[in-house]
C-alpha cells in the first residue's frame, strides 16, 4: 500500500513538473518548426535600423496599436479592401510609420523563406519578437518573447474607436484605458517609456505652447517648442518625443519627467499627478527597476488578446487574410 501511494506521490509530482515545463516553452513555441525564428527576426531588424532609425520607434508603436484594439493579433497590418475599412486607415493609426509595417513584412520573407518554417509562423508573433529586438538594439532591455500567437480574423477602422490612449488624456483616462487590457498603473508608466524614442507631429501638442502656455511644461523647454512649431507651421513636423537622448531607449524619458520637459501632458502628468510621481521619481534613478518593470509590462502587454485555436490563423501575407 505504501509502495502504491509512492507511485501515485511520484506520479503526481511528475505531472505538475509538466505543466510548467509546458508552460515554460511558451517562449520556445516554435522548436520544433522554425527553431531559428527569433535570430531570423532579429538579423533583418538589424539591417531595417542600420538603413532607417525609424524602424526602431515604428515597430514599437505598431506593437501597441496592434495590442489595444484587437489584441496582439497584427490586425494592425492588415490593408484596406473593398468595403472594408481595416485598422490602419483610422485617423489614430495613419500616422504610424510605414517603417514598421516594412520591417514585419521582410522579417515574415525571411521566415519563410526557410523551407521548414514557411507558413509556420504568425506575423502576431514575428511582430513582438521584432518589437523586444528594436528596443534592445536602441539600448534597451532584451527579455524573452512569449511565442504562439495566431493571426487575426477581423480588422475593422471602426473598431479603433476609443482604445488608444491620447496626448491629454489624464491619469484616471490613462489608467482606465491601460486596465481595459489587464495593465496596471505601473505597467503603463513603464510602456510610457516608449516615448523615449520617436517623434510626435506639432499639432499633437499645439495647445500646450499657446497661450496660456501649460504651466507645467518647462519654460525654456517651451520656447523651443514654440521656435519649431510656431502657429503657422506645416502640423506634421516632426519634433523628437526625449529632447535630450531621442535615439536611445532608457530612463531619461522619466528624468525629463522631473524637470516638466515631458512633450505630452499624458506624459507629464506622470510626474505633476501625486499618485504616479514617486514611480517617475524611482525610475529616474534607478535604470535597472525601471528595465526590469518595462519587461515585465511588456510581457503582460503581450498577453492581450491572444488569438488561439479557430479564432486566428497565421497569414501567408501580413496585410491580407488568407
Amino acid at each position: 500500500m505504501g509502495g502504491f501511494r509512492l507511485v501515485v506521490c511520484l506520479w503526481s509530482v511528475w505531472i505538475s513538473l509538466s505543466l510548467i515545463l509546458v508552460s515554460a516553452q511558451v517562449p520556445n513555441y516554435y522548436a520544433n518548426v522554425c527553431p531559428n525564428v527569433e535570430s531570423i527576426v532579429r538579423n533583418v531588424v538589424r539591417t531595417k535600423i542600420q538603413q532607417t532609425f525609424v524602424t526602431i520607434p515604428a515597430t514599437l508603436r505598431l506593437f501597441f496599436h496592434d495590442c489595444f484594439v484587437q489584441g496582439c493579433d497584427a490586425s494592425v497590418m492588415i490593408a484596406s479592401s473593398g468595403s472594408n475599412t481595416a485598422e490602419k486607415d483610422h485617423s489614430d493609426n495613419l500616422s504610424l510609420a510605414g517603417d514598421g509595417f516594412d520591417t514585419v513584412i521582410k522579417a515574415k520573407a525571411a521566415v519563410d523563406a526557410v523551407a521548414s518554417c514557411k507558413n509556420k509562423v504568425s506575423c502576431a508573433d514575428i511582430l513582438a519578437i521584432a518589437t523586444r529586438d528594436v528596443v534592445a538594439l536602441s539600448g534597451g532591455p532584451s527579455y524573452t518573447v512569449e511565442l504562439g500567437r495566431l493571426d487575426g480574423l477581423v480588422s475593422k477602422s471602426s473598431d479603433v474607436n476609443g482604445k488608444l490612449p491620447k496626448a491629454g488624456f489624464n491619469l484616471d483616462q490613462l489608467n482606465s484605458l491601460f486596465a481595459n487590457n489587464g495593465l496596471s498603473q505601473t505597467d503603463m508608466i513603464a510602456l510610457s517609456a516608449a516615448h523615449s524614442l520617436g517623434f510626435s507631429h506639432c499639432n499633437q501638442f499645439a495647445k500646450r505652447i499657446q497661450k496660456p502656455i501649460d504651466p507645467t511644461l518647462n519654460k525654456t523647454y517651451a520656447t523651443q517648442l514654440q521656435q519649431m512649431c510656431p502657429k503657422n507651421v506645416d502640423p506634421t513636423i516632426a519634433i523628437n518625443m526625449d529632447p535630450i537622448t531621442p535615439r536611445t531607449f532608457d530612463n531619461v524619458y522619466y528624468q525629463n519627467l522631473q524637470q516638466g520637459m515631458g512633450l505630452f501632458s499624458s506624459d507629464q502628468v506622470l510626474f505633476t499627478d501625486s499618485r504616479s510621481k514617486p514611480t517617475v521619481n524611482s525610475w529616474a534613478s534607478n535604470s535597472a527597476a525601471f528595465e526590469k518593470a518595462f519587461s515585465t509590462a511588456m510581457t503582460k502587454l503581450g498577453r492581450v488578446g491572444v488569438k488561439t485555436g479557430s479564432n486566428g490563423n497565421i497569414r501567408r501575407d501580413c496585410s491580407s487574410f488568407n
